[in-house]
């Protein structure tokens, strides 16, 4: 009974907010369609069942496609994840190189993605690497942050009770700091993981031959009747994104379920 009354008090009010924007949406697409007659209404507010259709229609092409910018965001996912961990221990042990690595690593995010992701298309002329480049660079940032943080949060007692015990540096890190910087480090996953998927979206812009931001641009421009189709991709688009972010999620709570939101609260059981 207290399971059944958490999920309800958890999930009952996202379920009305739902259910509450698509009756919003539908009544505002209608009033532009019928009342104020808007030209290419659709275009601007379509049905949203009409688009629900057409994602069940075309449900096989969005998934082929959509299961291509995932991998490819994937992959430069976990590769700019693994260089951020490694920069941020590296940084932790180092002073110097913290020095040297974290200005030039700040100053790489001041360039705009936007101007980044052709860049990396032209030269590459591979989507796949291109992908894969544009998702590692937009992940390595707010990980190795955040990491660092982690690493710097251990209290100084705790290390210096290590040392006391004579303990050497990878037993402090493997048994002290890293655990410790795991709330860190899945807080700069959860923001990096929807940002790969957007940056390999944008180089699919570019020109590229498969994935979701193809198909988005292709229907983008070809007309009303294509209109359910684009809204279809975007909708995809997004929800791979929210996919990303849950996916973290659920491999923290594996990780490091001793955090306290994900302890049972008033004894109840998890």
């Amino acid at each position: 009974m207290k399971a059944n009354s958490l999920l309800r008090s958890r999930y009952l009010p996202l379920l009305v907010w739902i259910c509450g924007l698509l009756a919003v949406w539908e009544a505002v697409s209608w009033l532009l369609l019928h009342v104020v007659k808007t030209p290419l209404a659709q275009s601007k507010l379509p049905y949203v069942h009409e688009v629900a259709a057409t994602l069940w229609k075309y449900s096989g092409t969005l998934l082929k496609e959509g299961g291509a910018t995932f991998g490819n965001a994937g992959i430069g996912f976990l590769i700019g994840a693994a260089a951020g961990v490694l920069l941020a221990v590296l940084m932790s042990l180092s002073r110097t190189v913290e020095r040297l690595a974290f200005p030039y690593a700040v100053a790489s995010q001041m360039i705009p993605i936007l101007g980044l992701a052709p860049i990396i298309y032209g030269i590459v002329r591979d989507e796949q690497v291109s992908r894969i480049i544009i998702s590692g660079y937009i992940t390595f940032f707010p990980v190795a942050l955040n990491m660092l943080r982690g690493l710097r949060s251990v209290d100084l007692p705790a290390v210096e009770l290590m040392h006391s015990y004579a303990a050497k540096p990878w037993a402090v890190y493997w048994k002290l700091k890293l655990p410790a910087a795991l709330p860190g480090l899945f807080s700069g996953l959860k923001i990096a993981a929807p940002l790969a998927v957007t940056g390999a979206i944008l180089v699919e812009l570019m020109g590229a031959q498969h994935g979701i931001g193809v198909i988005m641009l292709r229907n983008l421009y070809y007309g009303p009747s294509h209109t359910y189709m684009f809204w279809s991709t975007v909708l995809v688009g997004a929800l791979l994104g929210i996919a990303s972010y849950w996916l973290m999620t659920l491999v923290e709570r594996l990780v490091a379920p001793w955090q306290p939101e994900f302890r049972p609260k008033g004894g109840e059981r998890s």
